[in-house]
Order: structure tokens, then C-alpha cells, then sequence
């Protein structure tokens, strides 16, 4: 078996990736369609140099611009669909979907009616693609109180049947002076039973991780890769066995790391830290799950039993039942001795 057929039959979980990031060149085309007058263009080939990115904050512009599209309920269970049918043929069994509830606020879409869109596209996209759907809904940190207040509201008036988790994104240098909203939002998410999964140490230092750990009450971490600046953190991170969803592809087209070479992640591995290996926001980059795990064999010389060990970690860090966790934990050992 070669590697690229063993990364393939490898069983996966998808648990950093974002609904509208999410969405593959035919859907944002369709939507694009469907709402005329974007700034998004409506061609393949203009499409594709559209998601050329100088920066963070250029991206984060574009996928507002995309964002744009996302009108309807209609709109949004199409995304979730979307993704399950890219994902299923990649090995892909589960998926955390990351969900900005104020991104839908803002252009007029009730709660009620986003929720139920959400359900409806989880269950289709089990029946469908047999990719099985949870939800983490996040704060995009740059909006500040009021889309802390308006996440967490639609968290816990109008969740989906299958929301799990709670997180914050957008540029981490904007969230101090928001620091008491956003700790008082994961304390009353915490508190619903919900889990927190914020981004921390993509664009910024060890601080944020800090921050997100002892104000945020984190259980899983996105991105997290600045924490190698910090050796207490690291040494934190490697005996509390706090989970990173590290999203290589991702890091390098928005300009965090230069190259795709110069990532941390052999380091971070080396250091013994709880990696998972994660898409982000898959073809805005040009990348899929199965290709975030062919990185890691090609650029980062990781062999069969450390891509195996990886997708463990993506299934033990979820939050799956844990008779699921077993069964497709039996199904990468299967995979792996047949190999």
C-alpha cells in the first residue's frame, strides 16, 4: 500500500474547520450565483485569485466578503452538506464544525432559524455521506461584547441538537480589551456543559495561550503553534496533555510561518506535545484533511505509525461518544496493520 493509499483509508476526524471557510469553489459559485452583486467574483479562475492572501487581516477581509453570501438558511445548511460530501471521501467520519452565530446575526438571520438549519444539515449529511456533524459556535474576537453576547446567547437559547463546543477566533491582538466579556462568556458556556475550544498562538504569543487556559478554562486549543517561545508553557502543555488542532497549510497562506518547511509541527511533536491535525478552512487554501496528512508525511518525514497516531489523537480529542472513539480507534488499528 502506498503511502498516499494509506493516508486514504485512513479513518479521520475533522475537528478545526470553519462553516463558511469550509465551503468548496462550486458552493461559494453557487451562492455567489445566488446572490449576485458581491464582491465575490462569480468565475472559477477569478475565484481561485481571489483566495490569494498578503496577510491575516487580508484573509480575514476575504472571508467576510464570502461570509456576505450567507443570507439564508437555505445558505447554511448548504455549506454543512457541502462539507460533509468533500469530507466522506477523504476518510473523514466526524467533524467539529466551527460556527459564528454573529456572522448571521448581523445580516438578519433569526436564531431559530439558523439552529434549525444546522440540524437539518447534520442529519442529512449522516444520511448522506455518512459524516457525522457537531458544532462548536465562536466569537469572532475583533467584534467584541456584543458578539460575545450574541454567541452565547444563540448557545444557550437556541443551540443545535448537536452543539458541543465554544470558541473565539478573528485576530487575537484585538481580544484585551475585551478580556472580561469574553472570560464571562466561556464561564457561562462552561457552565451550559459546553466545551472550550478557543484559537489562541496562531497570530500572536505564548500570552494568549495563557490568557485562554486561565480565563477561558480551554480544553482544546486552536492552532496554539507561538507556544514554543515559552518553555513553562510548553512543559504545561506536554504534562496536562492539552490537545493543539494544528493546521499547517492554514498557517502558511495566511503568513504565519514563511514556509511550509519552517512550520513547528516536527518540533512540537519532538517536544511531546497532544497535536491534531486539522484543514481550517480547507479551499481557501487549497488544501483538504487527507492533504494536511500528506504534508506531514512528505515535508515532515512522518512515517505510517506516526500519521496513525495522529488521527488517534483527533479521535481521542474529540467529542465523540466513547463507544464511537473506540470503534473508529479499532479502525485505525486495522488500517495500520494492514499496512
Amino acid at each position: 500500500m502506498t503511502i498516499d493509499a494509506f493516508i486514504d483509508a485512513l479513518p479521520k476526524v475533522e475537528l478545526h474547520v470553519h462553516l463558511v471557510g469550509s465551503a468548496s469553489v462550486p458552493t461559494v459559485l453557487e451562492l455567489s450565483r445566488r446572490h449576485p452583486g458581491s464582491e465575490v467574483p462569480a468565475t472559477e479562475e477569478e475565484l481561485r485569485r481571489f483566495y490569494t492572501f498578503r496577510d491575516f487581516p487580508h484573509f480575514a477581509q476575504i472571508y467576510k466578503a464570502v461570509n456576505s453570501l450567507v443570507r439564508e438558511p437555505e445558505d447554511v445548511a448548504t455549506l454543512v452538506q457541502g462539507l460533509a460530501r468533500d469530507l466522506a471521501p477523504q476518510g473523514a467520519r466526524y467533524v467539529e464544525l466551527q460556527v459564528t452565530p454573529y456572522a448571521h446575526h448581523v445580516v438578519g438571520l433569526p436564531m431559530r432559524a439558523v439552529t434549525e438549519a444546522l440540524d437539518l444539515a447534520a442529519r442529512r449529511s449522516l444520511a448522506e455521506h455518512g459524516v457525522e456533524v457537531a458544532y462548536i459556535f465562536d466569537i469572532p474576537g475583533e467584534f467584541g461584547e456584543e458578539a460575545a453576547r450574541i454567541t452565547v446567547e444563540h448557545a444557550l437559547q437556541e443551540p443545535p441538537a448537536t452543539l458541543v463546543g465554544f470558541g473565539i477566533g478573528g485576530i487575537e491582538q484585538e481580544r484585551t480589551k475585551y478580556q472580561d466579556a469574553f472570560r464571562s462568556a466561556f464561564s457561562a458556556a462552561r457552565a451550559a456543559g459546553l466545551h472550550s475550544v478557543p484559537h489562541a498562538g496562531e497570530m500572536s504569543g505564548p500570552e494568549t495561550i495563557w490568557e485562554v487556559i486561565d480565563g477561558y478554562g480551554a480544553e482544546r486549543i486552536g492552532h496554539g503553534i507561538n507556544c514554543l517561545a515559552d518553555d513553562r508553557l510548553v512543559a504545561h502543555l506536554r504534562e496536562t496533555r492539552l490537545p493543539l488542532d494544528v493546521c499547517p497549510t492554514s498557517n502558511v497562506r495566511t503568513g504565519q510561518v514563511a514556509r511550509i518547511e519552517d512550520h513547528p509541527l516536527p518540533r512540537m511533536l519532538e517536544e511531546g506535545l497532544y497535536i491534531t491535525l486539522n484543514s481550517d478552512d480547507p479551499p481557501m487554501f487549497a488544501t483538504t484533511l487527507a492533504d494536511e496528512y500528506r504534508v506531514a508525511a512528505n515535508v515532515f518525514g512522518l512515517g505510517r505509525p506516526e500519521l496513525a497516531q495522529l488521527a488517534r489523537n483527533g479521535v481521542q480529542a474529540s467529542y465523540l461518544a466513547e463507544e464511537r472513539k473506540k470503534a473508529l480507534m479499532n479502525e485505525i488499528d486495522e488500517v495500520l496493520r494492514g499496512t
